[in-house]
């Protein structure tokens, strides 16, 4: 077997890129990483019918995002038909595959009686070990593996352990159409061999297929990678995950505010653990990362655990970078706006779980812009006293800096014998439209006194 540790993540572009999918890419490819080895990218499209260019951009933009960076050229199956084919063509030659022309008819005929005698069906074809010259002339035939009767087939799969399956319940797949096309069977066993895949990290749903690859491989005489397939990842009700629980492509949560940083940390924890680590960087993954604490069953999705993960990454974001992450979801603002946004990163951070939602607060500073008010935000404005607004507009006007202007509205609020708070509730509505945000003071400081007083103004 190739010295050099090779994985390869190898989806189908019939939609977006599942985030279980996202899994096990990051999976493969942190194992190259970590052995200094090769991560491959093979699309699987040679179901022409549903391979679209959209989902083919939605993967590539998808691994991007995440930061899965691939090794080489993008390898894509269809376009090695013809070495697929040659390959279920040399298996012929050396006996351990054979033309096949049973007819579809034949094979639900056969079907249908081993299930009226409550048996499981497995095509016996009588033309396994049929000479040639009796070969019909009037049909195209297939191209079926002759696989072994007895024994049995051993997969020493590195998470799921020994899975034995008896050769009796392997039928003689089919290596090549009539039409001359490959399998999926065949053209995976050709692909991973040709590309030197040492080890194959796949979700467990591909199992059953394990059995049957392994009896490819003997037949070519070529060394069997070795195989780890994960559990797969399920929904919070501890069901098969779907579209209902946030089965979404990973653009969905691109697009909802998180980060490619949180993605991977969460996705990483998502049935591997180091420790009792939940915040784990890029670097830390590659160093420790391992197909020994893969768990052995399946994991849930939690949201609630996502956010948080990507609440530490935002904390943890250079602002410049943040700034830059927020401003594509406020476009035409002006650069004194945009300075006004910097300046209340800080305060901003803490208070956000998703970029979204830093950016729907970072409206507050946009000083061109009038804010939206918020019904609960109305509501508190509504049972404001005025003409206390306007005192308080009276003492932000004569006032010279922010330590003043906090000094001042202290003041104010204890000559009407009102705590600071509750004289902050209706000018934070008044100014920012909304009834939760940082420090007033520090708003009025970073969008200026002329814009505050405007807001004021305008709201009574």
């Amino acid at each position: 077997m190739n010295s050099k540790i090779i994985t390869r993540f190898a989806p189908s572009p019939t939609g977006f890129l599942h985030i279980g999918s996202a899994r096990t890419a990051l999976f493969n490819y942190l194992f190259a990483r970590h052995n200094n080895g090769k991560f491959m990218l093979r699309i699987e499209d040679t179901d022409r019918a549903r391979s679209t260019k959209e989902a083919l951009d939605a993967l590539l933009l998808g691994l991007n995002w995440l930061g899965l960076e691939w090794d080489g050229e993008v390898i894509y199956q269809f376009a090695r038909n013809n070495i697929h084919a040659e390959a279920a063509k040399t298996l012929i030659e050396k006996g351990a595959a054979y033309y096949c022309f049973m007819s579809q008819e034949e094979i639900e005929k056969a079907r249908s009686a081993a299930v009226a005698a409550g048996k499981s069906f497995i095509v016996k074809s009588p033309w396994r070990d049929a000479d040639p010259s009796s070969y019909p002339h009037d049909r195209k035939p297939v191209i079926r593996l002759k696989a072994p009767n007895t024994g049995e087939t051993i997969t020493k799969d590195l998470v799921q352990g020994d899975v034995i399956v008896a050769n009796e319940h392997l039928d003689d797949m089919i290596l090549l159409r009539s039409d001359g096309t490959p399998t999926y069977m065949l053209a995976v066993v050709v692909d991973d061999h040709d590309m030197g895949v040492t080890h194959i990290i796949r979700g467990d749903d591909h199992l059953t297929n394990a059995a049957r690859q392994i009896l490819l491989y003997q037949a070519f005489g070529w060394d069997i990678p070795q195989m780890a397939h994960i559990p797969l990842i399920h929904g919070a009700d501890g069901a098969k995950l779907s579209k209902r629980h946030g089965a979404l492509g990973v653009e969905w949560y691109e697009s909802a505010g998180y980060l490619p940083e949180a993605m991977c940390n969460y996705l990483l924890r998502l049935g591997w653990s180091h420790g009792n680590d939940e915040i784990i960087s890029r670097e830390d993954a590659i160093k420790w990362f391992d197909i020994e604490h893969i768990g052995k069953g399946p994991s849930r999705l939690d949201f609630d655990k996502m956010r948080h993960i990507n609440t530490h990454y935002i904390k943890e974001m250079p602002n410049l970078i943040l700034l830059e992450k927020i401003l594509k979801l406020l476009p035409d603002i002006s650069e004194i706006s945009k300075i006004a946004i910097s300046k209340a990163l800080d305060s901003l951070k803490p208070r956000a779980t998703l970029i979204n939602e830093i950016a729907e607060m970072a409206k507050i500073y946009i000083i061109e812009n009038e804010i939206t008010i918020s019904s609960e935000a109305q509501d508190i404005i509504q049972e404001s006293d005025s003409h206390l607004i306007k005192e308080a507009i009276i003492v932000i006007e004569n006032s010279d800096n922010l330590e003043n202007i906090n000094e001042t509205l202290k003041a104010l609020a204890e000559a009407h014998g009102l705590k600071i708070g509750e004289l902050m509730k209706p000018l934070r509505a008044l100014i920012t439209g909304m009834t939760n945000s940082p420090s007033v003071f520090e708003i009025i400081n970073i969008i200026g006194k002329e814009t505050s007083i405007k807001r004021l103004k305008k709201g009574i």
